[in-house]
């Protein structure tokens, strides 16, 4: 929920691109078809020359016109919730992140994809890049990129990467004894979003669940779940990772890792670009691979990915789907991917045998994809990570045992799945 003051900014700002939108110079007879999409701003950036493409493509057609929105995920749901509460919002689509498809179908914003996307289409995603396009069996959203946690290493200082949480700390112990790296392990430890994805890599991979969508149950008290928040926990009391690790998020964990100051670093495909900078101090030296887990426990990757939706007001459905389906093509992809680190959604880019030559580290991102997980599909999804984030910060800050805090974050959270609807057990 947001304040007052900050719903009125967010509508003034709203507003302002209306106008812009509708005093652009007549560069489009009345007979083309404008449609416009709401995008955060790295996408709307980076799909500069694809709109271009587009709009040259379908001259005197239809003209796309992209909202550039905020920067923050945060920030930007907030414009598009408060533009959709006017009823008539001044956007025909939405590029929207995974989290938010629950709530926003549930609210009655969104229009079904199913008649413009079959099995066909379906088929030829990447495996991983069809989940959490869907709610309640219909079909709301078209993956654009796809967004997973990855474990990077350092392969000057080890010839494998470590594949149980026991091995990632004797590695790091061993490393830092001998003096080669004053830290093991860094992640995203801020009480914000990025620490309730490390949260659910590492419940999956002690063999627990935060959430069961189809029971209504949640695990975090459970013996995984506690074993999850007492590792992370641990990770700090022993010095594997440092004491500030409870305020990074990507962008801090990427510059103690390019440094050189720690060997491995939980992070996101875009961190890869990264550290293979001419100036990266790594650079060379990098490997990546999925997160740890317990000996037979399938490795978990929290699926992070934005994907386009087409809302229930537009007047200009037919449009914005060919948009859509441009700027989702292989082609499309296929520069998203090479220009700017994207991760690919379509099958055909991992499979393409001069791209993995250029870029041989696309197959680990199959894989880690393949194992990518969804956080909660729930409405109230929002509330619950806060909670977690919450509880969580509390242990790794030694406010409070782990085990404590996992009980508060599992009772907290059931009383706002049961206040909302649910039935957890």
């Amino acid at each position: 929920m947001f304040s007052r003051r900050k719903f009125s900014s967010l509508l003034i700002g709203l507003i302002c691109l209306v106008a812009l939108i509708s005093t652009t110079p007549a560069l489009v007879a009345s007979q083309v078809e404008t449609i416009s999409i709401l995008m955060p701003a790295p996408f709307a950036d980076s799909t500069v020359k694809l709109v271009e493409n587009f709009n040259t493509l379908y001259k005197n057609q239809i003209h796309l016109n992209v909202i550039r929105g905020p920067r923050q995920t945060e920030s930007m749901s907030d414009l598009a919730i408060s533009s959709l509460l006017l009823g008539d919002t001044p956007f025909d689509g939405l590029l929207m992140d995974i989290t938010w498809l629950p709530k926003y179908a549930r609210a009655g914003w969104l229009e079904g994809l199913d008649p413009y996307f079959d099995e066909t289409d379906i088929a030829d995603l990447a495996s991983g890049a069809e989940k959490g396009n869907d709610f309640e069996g219909t079909l709301y959203r078209w993956p654009l990129v796809a967004d997973m946690g990855l474990l990077f290493w350092r392969t000057d200082l080890m010839k494998t990467p470590p594949k149980t949480p026991s091995e990632l700390v004797s590695i790091s112990n061993q490393l830092q004894t001998q003096g080669k790296v004053p830290w093991g392990y860094v992640w995203q430890g801020r009480q914000y979003e990025g620490l309730s994805c490390v949260y659910l890599e590492m419940i999956d991979g002690f063999g627990g669940d935060w959430f069961d969508v189809n029971n209504q149950s949640l695990g975090l008290n459970e013996v995984p779940g506690v074993e999850a928040a007492q590792w992370l926990t641990d990770l700090i009391e022993t010095g594997i990772s440092p004491r500030a690790v409870t305020t990074f998020a990507e962008p801090e964990a990427l510059r103690n890792f390019q440094s050189g100051e720690s060997a491995f670093m939980r992070n996101w495909p875009y961190a890869w670009a990264e550290l293979q900078k001419q100036d990266s101090p790594v650079r060379g030296k990098i490997g990546i691979s999925t997160m740890v887990s317990l000996p037979g426990v399938e490795p978990a990757s929290t699926l992070g990915s934005w994907g386009f939706t087409l809302l229930r007001g537009s007047n200009h459905k037919d449009a914005v789907i060919k948009a859509i389906k441009y700027l989702t093509s292989a082609e499309a992809q296929r520069v998203m991917f090479i220009e700017h680190g994207y991760t690919p959604t379509v099958k055909a880019l991992y499979e393409d045998l001069e791209l993995i030559q250029d870029y041989p580290h696309l197959a680990l991102l199959s894989r880690a994809l393949n194992n990518a997980v969804l956080r909660p599909e729930t409405p109230i999804y929002a509330q619950i990570s806060d909670v977690l984030q919450r509880s969580l910060s509390a242990s790794l800050t030694g406010e409070e045992k782990p085990e404590l805090s996992m009980n508060r974050a599992d009772r907290s959270s059931e009383q706002i799945l049961v206040a909302a609807g649910g039935t957890p057990s």
